[in-house]
């Protein structure tokens, strides 16, 4: 490459050859220089605490925190002392979203609507498997799930 144009170190070529930059002018190249430079490491580091941020963020999610809008079974407890009939006691975790509770969906933990806990409707949140049938008890106090084959399988709210 030619660089039979360009000026000595410190100069400016015009159309009359090469000329100084004047010592002004030098310091405030260097000062603009140094503002893109500072600017430029001030940009690095909130892209690295943001990445921090992000990387404890999850890792906190994964260390005990659910997602909105999932449940998890904390405990399951089933006594089968009486014949034909078993008794299961399940305690569920949930991070349910603004208006949802903790409910049952398709036999599963799940966040439902609030209303259909406040309303006792408890049909409304699609407790049972899809081949079965679900009726309210009597005194609203939970549900019952009728499987094809006739079995029945009652669930109480507490």
């Amino acid at each position: 490459m030619d660089k039979s144009w360009m000026c000595p170190d410190l100069g400016e070529r015009t159309d009359h050859g090469c000329v100084p930059i004047p010592l002004k002018s030098r310091a405030l190249r260097l000062r603009g220089t140094m503002q893109l430079l500072r600017l430029a490491c001030i940009l690095a580091g909130a892209a690295i605490c943001s990445l921090l941020i992000f990387l404890i963020h999850t890792q906190l999610l994964t260390e005990g925190q659910l997602a909105a809008g999932t449940c998890e079974i904390v405990t399951l407890d089933r006594d089968s002392s009486q014949p034909r009939r078993t008794i299961a006691r399940q305690t569920a975790r949930c991070a349910c979203r603004k208006g949802q509770i903790a409910g049952t969906t398709r036999a599963r933990p799940a966040c439902v609507e609030a209303r259909i806990v406040r309303t006792k409707q408890w049909c409304d949140m699609l407790p049972c498997l899809e081949e079965e049938g679900c009726a309210l008890l009597v005194n609203r106090s939970g549900w019952t799930c009728t499987q094809p084959g006739g079995r029945v399988k009652t669930t109480t709210v507490s």
